[in-house]
């Protein structure tokens, strides 16, 4: 690969994509700042494709909000904004592991410095704080204000798998989650369909299922079927969802209670932590790591309508 700057485009052939994760939950990078690339969905299926493609559970489009027609309103707020695409190609509203690998990325490419920093989605501006490297270098954690959680009607769905049925709460974090207490993560099958959930008409534009089992004291464990992607290795949003879940479950309602409320949350790919704050605000810190960086050849691009 020529030499180049981080999240620029070499002269030589098509577009730079960059690989990265938030506790292994993966993601092509694309860097497009002026809006220009026209990615469609079965382009981004092919890109996200573990075989035939780089291989990610979603893409992650960097585009100025100023020159994305979804986000340009935003503009005043976030100066970038995150195209985010499910592995299938279908839009997304957020994806909160998205974001913390979205900002390790800006700062990566030079176009933040480590700190606060913000970044316009469909759900809306988050605010991130990438902390420091550690002195070994090892990238410092990201922590992402997720907004506030929105518990809409049905307060309560139900999850069935196979013979298996569990009674769920309809949690939404800019995208909408079920989240169901189960006594052993292996009741939720292998998770390459997703679950049936009731009643019909619940969730429209199909929903995000998480399966929760207890480690111990605010302490969890989750696997997670997100739509357009199948299991992943974690979600943020998702996890966010279950501390509120949690929180709500055990009567520790910050806004009740007045304090915040922290839940532990692992996940298959490692661990986040997830505060929710008396106003609502929601916090989630965890890893973001970038592992590569290449060029997308642009005649296999083209192949793919």
């Amino acid at each position: 690969m020529s030499d180049h700057t981080p999240g620029a485009t070499p002269a030589s052939d098509g577009p730079v994509f960059l690989k990265g994760h938030g506790t292994e939950n993966d993601f092509v990078i694309v860097p497009d700042p002026d809006g220009v690339l026209d990615l469609g969905p079965a382009q981004v299926a092919r890109l996200c494709d573990r075989r035939a493609g780089i291989g990610g559970d979603g893409l992650l489009r960097v585009v100025r909000s100023a020159a994305h027609p979804e986000a340009a309103a935003l503009a005043g707020d976030a100066e970038w904004f995150m195209d985010y695409r499910n592995a299938d190609g279908s839009v997304a509203e957020m994806c909160g592991n998205g974001v913390r690998v979205f900002a390790r990325y800006l700062v990566h490419a030079g176009h933040a410095k480590p700190g606060d920093l913000a970044v316009a989605t469909r759900a809306g501006v988050r605010r991130a704080h990438v902390a420091e490297d550690g002195p070994d270098g090892r990238p410092g954690d990201v922590t992402v204000d997720m907004g506030r959680a929105v518990l809409p009607g049905p307060e309560s769905v139900e999850v069935s798998v196979g013979g298996r049925r569990w009674p769920a709460r309809n949690v939404n974090m800019g995208n909408p989650h079920a989240v169901a207490f189960v006594e052993d993560l292996g009741h939720a099958g292998d998770l390459l369909t997703a679950p049936s959930v009731a009643p019909d008409g619940a969730y429209p534009d199909g929903v995000n299922v998480e399966f929760v089992v207890d480690r111990g004291p605010a302490h969890v464990a989750m696997r997670v079927h997100e739509r357009g992607s199948g299991e992943t290795r974690s979600c943020g949003t998702g996890a966010c969802a279950v501390a509120v879940a949690v929180a709500r479950r055990d009567g520790a309602d910050p806004a009740v209670t007045g304090r915040s409320a922290t839940c532990t949350v692992d996940v298959p790919g490692g661990r986040l932590v997830i505060t929710e704050h008396p106003d609502g605000r929601v916090e989630m810190t965890g890893p973001a790591v970038i592992v590569a960086e290449g060029v997308i050849l642009s005649d296999w691009l083209a192949t793919t309508a």
